[in-house]
């Protein structure tokens, strides 16, 4: 609302907004003008909860008595409808308007409404014969694309090379979780990319510093969470990046609409991974059984955009149909990645599906029923839940409470034999069982961090660096377990006393940061571990130098053969003090020189370019303490 009343105020518009983050002085100036005789206020914003308190709705009514309420526009609203995207129970109190205020005229807008939510809007805000204006769904402008996280080695490099490759654009970037906002804005900056998170953990300073240098485009691109967005109208963002899969189509549409207001060419790009899609369909099944076990729309939406991302088809054609909106395939004119390059999306996709097939039942969502805790993958990061158990975009954390449940589970129940989905019902029914069991745990207790947890971290870091080392095989000062074991203390000191979610999420932000670390980051960060392992190898055994007898020839009937002999003579060993009298050691000749000195006939012809060696003196042993 701010933003958009900033906008309207540079066009001469006189407009305010009422809400709970304005001074108390500011919020009085404007309800003392809509009580004067003729406010000066043309255009007020607010929100559907203040309208639902009945001392705004009186305010309402008698602005309307006196014949100054002109007109109710009702902005995004498709979140009236159940059936809409963004569903908000706040939004259906809005249907009373009509109720109170019964001549004045509606207007409901939405870029987002299938032709279902259209009716339920209608329906719900008691329009009578409403006029309804639609224009297409299409967006010509926007390049829309699909790139495989399961097929990149990195899909933050590929990000930034990406975005390096496109100039200095404006752009959004779309992440589900907070500490990947933070991680990726970090990287993007490190590699010289304008960059800044933008998220519900930041205090509301920051975030309005944030939003304030990217609309002035002092900043080039913003990392932020899908809550993000909401009437913001810059008009040259060039690309929209989702970094993880969306919910449904309608979520995607929305957000990749905010590219290319200006009408000019932009860009889509939607990153799109196998582990991420189990997510999403945990966390949406786990929302569909609190919230309303017999629909099944949550995930009914998200089929529609988990085909947009694994079907060879135009990408184009899927949005458009989605809404109800017939498109001929020959209209999209190659402005889709399948379109434009479809033998290499048929590729990527046959690849991705044979990746997938080699890691099945191998997610790193369900928790398995070994008792081993340090299977890797036994955690994963989710949005956060809510004490009330209803989820949230704007809330991140982890939780491994399922562990427990998943011990109560026989061996048999989880049978490798069966698919993810059963499997993950199984565990759902444990964890339930489980809680009503355990009523009596305090909060506190369920917060802290286990040990099984904590191994279960140690393991992950281990795997994470191990492969690290593995990629950089010049660290060999770096010992993998000693490293892991340091990491995860670090993560442990930190949070130990905000709870697991803060740890595990640190955990998880750890094992990011180890994929793109670099030699001499990890040195940095590890130095404490590279200097104890350097104090604790043993000391070198005495260094024993031993200088070449000369040969001796042996006669063995009548034949003479040369043999090269070493002489072994403590009486003639010589201590030799490294610090007080440093001597200089012989060549180390390599193996063909050993060897083919070894074939010399002549009893002199020892290699002079070897110092050190002396043919007339014999030889010695000399140890180094």
């Amino acid at each position: 609302m701010e933003n958009q009343v900033m906008a309207l105020k540079e066009k001469g518009i006189a407009a305010e907004y009422l809400s709970s983050t304005q001074a108390t002085h500011v919020k009085n100036k404007i309800h003392e003008d809509l009580d004067s005789g003729k406010p000066s206020v043309r255009l007020l914003y607010v929100t559907p909860e203040l309208i639902a308190t009945k001392g705004f709705m009186l305010k309402l009514r008698k602005l309307h008595s006196r014949g100054l309420l002109n007109l109710i526009a009702i902005d995004e609203a498709h979140c009236i409808s159940s059936w809409g995207h963004d569903f908000r129970p706040s939004y259906r109190q809005l249907s009373t308007l009509r109720d109170s205020l019964a001549d004045v005229p509606v207007l409901a807008l939405t870029a987002t409404a299938a032709p279902k939510v259209q009716k339920d809007v209608i329906d719900s805000l008691n329009l009578r014969n409403p006029l309804v204006l639609k224009s297409s769904f299409n967006r010509p402008n926007i390049f829309y694309e699909v790139r495989y996280k399961d097929l990149l080695d990195n899909a933050y490099t590929d990000l930034g090379n990406l975005l390096k490759s496109c100039g200095n654009i404006c752009a959004i970037i779309y992440c589900l979780e907070r500490t990947t906002c933070d991680d990726l804005s970090v990287h993007l900056s490190s590699i010289g990319i304008s960059s800044s998170a933008y998220h519900a953990g930041l205090n509301s300073k920051l975030r309005s510093t944030v939003l304030d240098d990217w609309l002035s485009s002092k900043k080039q691109i913003i990392v932020a969470t899908v809550a993000f967005g909401m009437g913001i109208d810059k008009k040259d963002v060039r690309m929209v990046c989702h970094f993880n899969i969306p919910k449904s189509m309608e979520s995607f549409y929305q957000e990749s609409g905010r590219a290319g207001r200006d009408q000019l060419p932009s860009r889509s790009v939607l990153y799109y991974g196998v582990d991420d899609r189990k997510k999403m369909e945990y966390l949406l099944r786990n929302s569909e059984n609190k919230k309303s076990p017999s629909s099944k729309k949550p995930t009914s939406d998200f089929e529609q955009i988990v085909t947009y991302c694994e079907g060879s088809g135009c990408r184009r054609k899927k949005i458009l149909e989605s809404f109800g909106e017939e498109f001929p395939v020959q209209h999209c004119k190659k402005t889709c990645d399948a379109c434009k390059h479809p033998n290499q999306v048929a590729h990527c996709l046959e690849e991705l599906m044979t990746t997938a097939s080699r890691r099945h039942n191998s997610s790193r969502i369900f928790i398995t029923s070994s008792n081993n805790k340090t299977n890797e993958g036994q955690y994963s990061e989710f949005w956060n839940r809510n004490e009330d158990g209803s989820n949230s975009d704007e809330e991140i954390s982890d939780s491994d409470d399922a562990t427990e449940a998943a011990k109560s589970l026989a061996g048999p129940k989880l049978s490798k034999k069966l698919g993810l989905d059963e499997k993950l019902v199984l565990l759902e029914q444990a964890e339930e069982k489980y809680y009503e069991r355990n009523k009596q745990v305090k909060k506190s207790e369920k917060n802290a961090i286990s040990e099984a947890l904590r191994d279960s971290s140690k393991q992950r870091l281990l795997d994470a660096l191990t492969r690290v080392l593995q990629l950089l095989a010049s660290v060999e000062e770096i010992d993998s377990q000693k490293g892991s074991e340091f990491l995860e203390n670090e993560c442990y000191r930190k949070y130990s006393k905000a709870g697991k979610s803060f740890y595990y999420s640190q955990i998880a932000s750890t094992v990011r940061w180890l994929g793109t670390a670099s030699r001499d980051e990890l040195m940095t960060r590890l130095s404490s571990v590279v200097s104890l392992v350097r104090e604790q190898e043993p000391l070198e055994e005495p260094l024993l130098v031993t200088e070449p007898a000369e040969n001796i020839e042996e006669e063995n009937d009548g034949n003479t053969n040369t043999v090269e002999s070493w002489v072994d003579e403590p009486t003639q060993e010589l201590v030799v003090s490294p610090i007080l009298s440093p001597i200089r050691l012989p060549q180390v000749p390599s193996f063909s020189e050993f060897v083919n000195r070894r074939k010399m006939k002549q009893n002199t012809s020892i290699d002079k370019s070897y110092e050190g060696f002396d043919d007339k003196k014999p030889a010695k042993i000399m140890k180094l303490q």
